[in-house]
């Protein structure tokens, strides 16, 4: 764990300087390493801040780490960084995936069990109730929508309310792919206009179609849709492992800095391995 720990930092660290990021001169704890704690309580203690801290300081890697409370306003604070590392990686990643194949497709977080909404105070509006066709149940939260490469590493990721359609979804990522890209997605993602308007951009949405379809593909491109996506399905087993039963959370924004961070976490794992 101490040498998954170093090697996070200087990710981080590397990332940062190569983005010329400047941070006050009279800092003791830098962006990099704070974002290092929060990455190291996602893939280790269930995203327990205060655990990462005491595990960084008694290890002697940070032995200055801030305090929770302090830690707590530093976390709020680059939780943009945090997304925009993310983006920075997934373009270096989009410049190295040669089969230009990705697949996309949206998982549920429930912020709370059903029987809890009345109690809920992170979240009120009645957009968050929605409906898990895969899991047949209703939940309250987040949508996760993710655009993973082939080999299953995203590179692309955005929230949206519980309610909102997988078209929504993918209407709100920049989807900003190589030239002569193939997206595999679920029926749910069928929209004949969006098709044109990527393909514009040489981009081509490949939904796999239903019996009754207008545009039905051809067969060998229907079996490519139903072998290359169980590889996002897997994304999605490997990070919801990486989440706790209930993550604990005070305000809908350190609730997202902590599933960007399970999002991270799964994806430096991926990087690692390559």
């Amino acid at each position: 764990m101490v040498t998954k720990t170093v090697a996070i930092y200087v990710f981080f660290d590397d990332i940062l300087k190569n983005m010329d990021y400047k941070e006050p001169i009279n800092r003791k704890t830098t962006d990099a390493g704070i974002a290092t704690v929060i990455l190291i309580a996602a893939g280790y203690f269930g995203g327990n801040i205060e655990t990462a801290i005491s595990f960084v300081r008694s290890t002697g890697l940070m032995p200055s780490m801030l305090s929770k409370s302090r830690f707590n306003r530093r976390m709020h604070q680059i939780g943009e960084l945090l997304a925009e590392l993310f983006f920075h990686v997934g373009e270096t990643v989009k410049s190295l995936n040669i089969s230009h194949t990705y697949a996309i497709d949206s998982f549920p977080v429930a912020v709370c069990h059903n029987i809890r909404i009345p109690r809920n105070r992170i979240l009120k509006e009645k957009a968050y109730r929605g409906y898990c066709a895969s899991k047949r149940c209703y939940f309250y939260g987040f949508k996760v929508h993710v655009t993973v490469t082939a080999d299953g590493i995203p590179v692309e990721y955005t929230f949206t309310t519980g309610s909102t359609h997988d078209l929504d979804g993918i209407r709100q990522m920049p989807l900003n792919l190589p030239a002569g890209s193939e997206i595999l997605a679920d029926a749910a993602y069928t929209d004949y206009e969006m098709e044109e308007m990527l393909a514009d951009n040489d981009i081509r949405l490949l939904p796999a179609r239903k019996a009754n379809s207008k545009k039905p593909h051809h067969p060998s491109t229907e079996y490519l849709i139903a072998t290359q996506r169980k590889r996002i399905e897997t994304a999605f087993s490997d990070i919801a492992k990486l989440m706790p039963k209930s993550i604990h959370a005070v305000t809908a924004e350190g609730f997202l800095i902590k599933l960007i961070a399970f999002i991270w976490v799964y994806t430096f794992n991926n990087l690692h391995k390559l």
